[in-house]
């Protein structure tokens, strides 16, 4: 059953048309539809997201193949080797023009290797050191 309709809502539904150019999902909260109109007006005075950031969305969108973790990682050449200790066993992969090897069996994200390696979600890159912490 729904609840009331939030009259708070009217407005900021002719805010989203005039920046988005159509009318929101009616099932977007009043919160969330305020912090997506104050991103989109700070993008415009601002400029936006960097263009690397722009082409690797870009690049994502269009299929390149990466998922969205592993597309900020520096090029890794096939034939390099990242190394990881983790609960006191060395871990060496291997880079391949292909994925990536690692004790004889070839995966294709370094993230699907860190789940395999902690047992828990990890993003790759972050885990081999190839990104740096996320600032809070």
């Amino acid at each position: 059953m729904p609840g009331k309709p939030n009259p708070a809502r009217g407005p900021l539904i002719k805010d989203w048309e005039a920046a988005f150019g159509s009318p929101p999902p009616p099932f977007l909260s009043v919160r969330f539809m305020t912090k997506a109109l104050a991103h989109d007006a700070q993008c415009r005075a601002m400029g936006g997201l960097p263009a690397q950031a722009r082409r690797q969305l870009r690049r994502i969108a269009e299929g390149d193949g990466r998922s969205v973790g592993d597309a900020a990682v520096p090029a890794l050449l096939a034939g390099s080797h990242l190394v990881r200790e983790w609960n006191g066993r060395t871990y060496q992969v291997e880079v391949l023009s292909e994925g990536y090897r690692l004790d004889g069996r070839t995966w294709t994200s370094l993230s699907a290797i860190a789940r395999h390696i902690t047992g828990t979600n990890w993003s790759g890159p972050r885990f081999f050191g190839l990104t740096g912490k996320r600032k809070a």
